[in-house]
C-alpha cells in the first residue's frame, strides 16, 4: 500500500496479439498502454503465436512507460502486480508474465496470477461501477464464447453455464472475413462491410436453438460453413458476390443466437443483468440488439465502451485492484503459465 493506504495495481496482458499494461486504483483507471501485433498477422489470416510472443517482447518496455506516462506515476507508486498467467497461447502468457515476474522482484511488490477471462469481467467495472451481487456475464472474443454465472468476481467460483462446442464468435468472424476477401482482423472487418447490408437477405443457420438443445451452448462452425458454400454457388453461377448482405446476413445470425443464448440465462436464474464483454462485445450490431431486447424485456444491459472490450493490461489490473481490496493472498513469484486455464475463479493457483 502506498503511505496513505490506497493500492496503485499494475496489471500485465499478453494472452494474444495486443500488449498491454493497466494502472488502477480504487477500481478507477488511472491510465493504460496497448500495442498491437495484428498488422504483422494479417497475411496469415490468423495469430501466429512465434509472431506474437516476438511483439510482446519488442512492445513490453516501451508500453509500460506509455501506462505509467498516462496515469501520471512513477514506478515507485505501484503496490501490486497482476497478470495475466492463463489461458492464451503458451509463448505469448509467458512473455508477459516473465515482465510482470520481473517488475514485482525488482520493486519488491505482490504477484497475483489472474484468469484472462476474468479481466474481461472486471472491464466493465472501470466504466459503470461495481458488478450486481450476481449477474450473467456473457464473454464473446477470438478465443471464447461463454456464459458465465456470476456472483463476487473474486470472492465467489464461477459458475460456466455454456461454452462453445467448436468456433470461438471471434474465430467465426475472421474465417467468414477470410471467404469474403475482407482481411484480417475479421470482426471490424465484417462490422465495416455489413454496414448498408441487408442482414435479412440470406436465412443463414442459428445453431442450438431448439428446445431441446443444450440452453447456453454456442456452436458457429455450422454458420461459417453455410456463409462458405453460398459464396461458392454465387461464384460458380458467374455472379457478383454481394458482400454487404452476406456480411450483415452473417452477423445477425451470430448476433441472434448470442443474445437469445444470453437472456435466456438471465431469466432462468431470476436476474436483471447482463453483462457482455470481449472483442467481440465492440460489435455495433450487437451493441444495439442486446440493448433492444434488453430493454424489452426490463434486463439492465452492461457492455464497456469498445476501448475496454479487446485485450488490454486494464483489465487485468481491475482484476488485482478488486483482489487486492478483498484481502487475497498474492500468488507469489512461483505462478506459473497456465495456457489452458479452466475458468473456476478470478485468481489462478499456483500449479503443482
Amino acid at each position: 500500500m502506498t503511505s496513505s493506504g490506497t493500492p496503485v495495481v499494475l496489471g500485465v496482458e499478453s494472452s494474444c496479439d495486443e500488449t498491454g499494461f493497466g494502472i488502477v486504483s480504487e477500481g478507477v483507471l488511472l491510465g493504460q498502454g496497448l500495442a498491437s501485433s495484428a498488422s504483422q498477422h494479417a497475411e496469415f489470416g490468423g495469430v501466429v503465436p512465434e509472431i506474437a510472443a516476438r511483439a510482446h517482447l519488442e512492445s513490453a518496455v516501451p508500453t509500460l512507460h506509455l501506462a505509467l506516462d498516462d496515469a501520471g506515476v512513477g514506478f515507485g507508486d505501484i503496490t501490486h502486480v497482476a497478470v495475466t498467467s492463463g489461458p492464451g497461447l503458451a509463448t505469448a502468457v509467458h512473455v508477459g508474465l516473465a515482465a510482470a515476474k520481473a517488475v514485482a522482484w525488482a520493486m519488491d511488490k505482490p504477484l497475483f496470477g489472474v484468469h484472462h477471462l476474468a479481466g474481461h469481467a472486471a472491464a466493465d467495472t472501470l466504466e459503470h461501477g461495481p458488478l450486481p451481487d450476481h449477474s450473467i456475464i456473457l464473454i464473446v472474443s477470438g478465443g471464447h464464447t461463454s456464459v458465465l454465472a456470476v456472483g463476487d468476481l473474486v470472492r465467489d467460483p464461477i459458475e460456466h453455464l455454456g461454452d462453445t462446442l467448436d468456433d470461438a464468435a471471434g474465430e467465426a468472424f475472421d474465417k467468414v472475413a477470410r471467404v469474403l476477401g475482407l482481411g484480417y482482423p475479421g470482426g471490424p472487418a465484417i462490422s465495416r462491410a455489413a454496414v448498408g447490408g441487408d442482414p435479412s437477405a440470406y436465412t443463414f443457420p442459428r445453431a442450438l436453438l431448439r428446445p431441446a438443445d443444450a440452453p447456453f451452448t454456442f456452436s458457429f462452425s455450422g454458420l461459417k460453413t453455410a456463409v462458405a458454400r453460398t459464396v461458392e454457388k454465387i461464384e460458380r453461377a458467374g455472379d457478383a458476390v454481394p458482400v454487404a448482405d452476406i456480411a450483415a446476413s452473417f452477423e445477425q445470425a451470430v448476433v441472434d443466437v448470442l443474445v437469445t443464448k444470453a437472456l435466456r440465462a438471465v431469466r432462468e436464474r431470476g436476474l436483471q443483468t447482463l453483462v457482455i464483454v470481449g472483442g467481440v462485445a465492440a460489435n455495433a450490431r450487437l451493441r444495439a440488439v442486446a440493448q433492444e431486447r434488453c430493454d424489452a424485456a426490463g434486463i439492465e444491459l452492461r457492455i464497456p465502451p469498445p476501448r475496454l472490450c479487446t485485450d488490454n493490461g486494464a483489465m487485468i489490473a481491475a482484476v488485482g485492484d478488486l483482489l487486492v481490496r478483498s484481502g487475497a493472498q498474492p500468488s507469489g513469484l512461483g505462478i506459473a503459465a497456465d495456457p489452458s486455464a479452466v475458468l473456476h475463479g478470478a485468481q489462478l493457483p499456483l500449479l503443482r
